[in-house]
């Protein structure tokens, strides 16, 4: 059996990558992030190429591809920690193109699949993407509200790389009358890997800095503590990001096992981004803890971003419950 990405989706990686590379270096993610806005000409770029709509059907504008190929965009994303509201724009068509009635698709789904409108979707209290967005998507309980982005506060956080917003009124918002619940899980799925593209970026830093870095005549990496706490790294970003792709595929293929498949990325991604990124921290020593070290704005991403759509130890009760529910399933 073949595990690895299509020659297409390869490509699309390929392409992701070379793009951002090109376009968004430490330099840019600092300007953004201390200036407070996002890079506008970036995400034009994006929205040219097709990207905030690879996942939604041809006849909303969309790529008509799949979480897959979502999947992958979201990784480069992370690993670059680009200043675009991709991840709310995206999300928000996901869950809008399941759980949405037609006219709040036709509404709404072409321009989000074009990037000249913008999502975001969160909880009442954490709007990734909030601020500036056209539209916004609240999880409330099992189901969800839709609103104008009007009406989303500005929320000041920890990471300044993305701009975060609340909505403590949804008194202009209108009920999703479908079913959200496989939309949201899809959008767990992609918020897990933008974590797993930041803990990767935090690793290929680290390991690039033990490597050059020397103490007593050798390269710190050659210390079995900190060849040790690299190895940690590895499996932790790893593990989480074979969880992600297993859940893109369940989305694509098996959804009836979207679900478990979900709960157990984001549980991965949200604990090993967190967990990655404070190491990387301490494999840099003291410079790891001042402000021109750019390790610390992928620390500050993964912060907020294992808290959405549900921290890690919500998921893994999440998949507790399906696990005992499927056990009394079997056994009846």
């Amino acid at each position: 059996m073949d595990f690895d990405f299509t020659a297409d989706q390869n490509e699309i990686k390929r392409t992701a990558r070379d793009l951002l590379v090109k376009r968004i270096g430490w330099a840019q993610v600092r300007q953004h992030a201390e200036e407070g806005r996002y890079d506008d000409a970036l995400w034009r770029e994006l929205g040219d190429l097709g990207w905030p709509g690879i996942a939604v059907v041809d006849e909303h504008g969309g790529a008509g591809l799949g979480v897959v190929e979502l999947v992958i965009l979201c990784e480069e994303l992370g690993f670059a920690l680009g200043s675009v509201p991709f991840l709310g724009t995206a999300t928000t068509a996901l869950v809008l193109a399941q759980a949405g009635s037609e006219a709040q698709k036709q509404r709404w789904l072409r321009g989000l699949a074009s990037g000249e409108l913008r999502g975001a979707l969160g909880t009442r209290e954490l709007l990734p993407d909030g601020p500036g967005a056209d539209v916004a998507i609240v999880l409330d309980g099992d189901g969800a509200m839709l609103g104008p982005g009007g009406a989303i506060e500005p929320l000041a956080t920890i990471d300044p790389t993305r701009r975060y917003g609340r909505a403590p009124d949804l008194s202009s918002f209108e009920e999703l009358p479908g079913e959200v619940a496989a939309g949201v899980a899809q959008a767990a799925v992609a918020a897990s890997a933008e974590l797993v593209g930041v803990a990767r970026r935090a690793l290929e830093m680290t390991v690039g800095y033990v490597k050059d870095r020397r103490q007593f005549g050798m390269p710190v990496g050659a210390f079995q503590a900190v060849s040790h706490k690299c190895a940690g790294m590895l499996l932790a970003t790893e593990g989480a990001r074979s969880a992600t792709y297993h859940a893109a595929w369940t989305a694509d293929a098996a959804p009836e096992r979207l679900p478990e498949a979900a709960a157990l990325a984001k549980a991965a991604a949200s604990d090993a981004a967190r967990q990655v990124t404070a190491d990387a921290i301490q494999a840099h020593g003291g410079i790891g803890f001042t402000w021109e070290a750019d390790v610390h704005w992928l620390f500050k991403r993964a912060q907020l971003s294992a808290q959405h759509l549900g921290a890690g130890h919500l998921h893994r009760r999440r998949l507790a419950a399906l696990a005992a529910a499927h056990i009394a399933r079997a056994a009846a």
